[in-house]
């Protein structure tokens, strides 16, 4: 985020390079910093004949040098941007010889999405020397809810870890697809306000007392009457609670425990970070150690590899989800 910020920031004091490669597994940054740059370098009224966006999967790596190498029409430089340029893989490599040799009145911006450009090979390194790189990395589901709590600080809002939790146990680490529901959210709370666990459930349908989220609490307390309930009402609303991803995430909840079970120094401060947890879950973690030890902990990551098994179909393939997650429960509290 802060070489997103940095990027952005050079734009705004007038440091425009003649090639941006924005590259990596994470599309969300990649489309922002291609956002803010169509929106942005050139004035409105320049850009009818001076701003021009490509898509790989329709253009030939000529077409777009081509294009590139046009002077601008009555404007200081003009502006081509290439979306989807992974669409050109087998062939992005010949782009190296325009970027030796950029246009000086052109500002060339690739985005090269799910992958990398080959950092051994001149294309890359060509880039480097005369342009801006910027390689966008998958963030880790424990890195999300960070992420999550950042982007909502600078857009002046709150958000409890818990409600952070529920966002994504539902909606996973795919970064756009979380941020459409924050602006949704934006739309209907005032700057200021505090997204809560209510709030979630209220206007994103995802249930406060019946997910993942809170199955895992259940188990780690032992409450056994409360984590039955969940499963019913997964069993329910199978679509909205896929038994393969409940079985995933308690099978890292557990292999957490065991690591925490290996911790010398069990302080809220160091479990948080050997874990990569928030420190707000370490008490959930602390009480789960004390309810279920070791040996007990790897006996669990046993039942849980073969439920994961099960859950996809082998060896069980008649066996309905919520009898799997029965059968699960039974083992893990017996």
């Amino acid at each position: 985020m802060d070489e997103v910020k940095q990027i952005v920031n050079d734009i705004k004091n007038g440091t425009i390079m003649p090639f941006y490669l924005l590259m990596g597994e994470e599309p969300y940054y990649i489309d922002r910093i291609a956002a803010y740059i169509e929106d942005h370098i050139l004035p409105e009224e320049e850009r009818g004949f001076n701003q021009m966006v490509l898509y790989g999967r329709d253009v030939s790596v000529e077409d777009i040098v081509g294009n590139a190498k046009r002077y601008p029409m009555m404007a200081e430089r003009q502006v081509v941007i290439v979306k989807e340029a992974q669409d050109l893989s087998r062939t992005i490599e010949k782009l190296a010889a325009y970027v030796e040799n950029p246009q000086p009145t052109t500002v060339l911006v690739v985005c090269y999405k799910y992958k990398k450009v080959d950092k051994r090979k001149a294309l890359y390194k060509a880039a480097k020397k005369v342009g801006v790189v910027y390689e966008s990395k998958k963030l880790y589901e424990h890195q999300v809810g960070e992420w999550i709590r950042r982007v909502m600080m600078g857009r002046k809002y709150k958000i409890t870890p818990k409600a952070t939790q529920m966002l994504v146990e539902f909606l996973g680490t795919d970064l756009g697809k979380i941020d459409n529901e924050l602006k949704k959210l934006q739309l209907l709370l005032p700057a200021g306000s505090e997204i809560t666990p209510e709030v979630i459930e209220e206007n994103i349908g995802i249930s406060k007392d019946y997910n993942n989220f809170e199955l895992r609490k259940a188990i780690g307390e032992r409450d056994q009457a409360k984590a039955y309930r969940i499963i019913k009402y997964f069993g329910q609303n199978p679509k909205d609670n896929p038994t393969v991803v409940t079985v995933s995430l308690l099978y890292n909840f557990f292999s957490q425990l065991l690591h925490y079970h290996g911790l010398h120094d069990r302080s809220q401060r160091n479990v948080a970070a050997a874990l990569r947890i928030n420190p707000y879950f370490v008490p959930e973690y602390q009480h789960a150690a004390r309810n279920f030890p070791m040996k007990k902990v790897s006996q669990v990551v046993s039942f849980l590899r073969e439920a994961d098994v099960k859950s996809k179909g082998v060896g069980a393939s008649n066996l309905p989800s919520k009898d799997l997650l029965q059968e699960l429960l039974v083992k893990i509290f017996n």
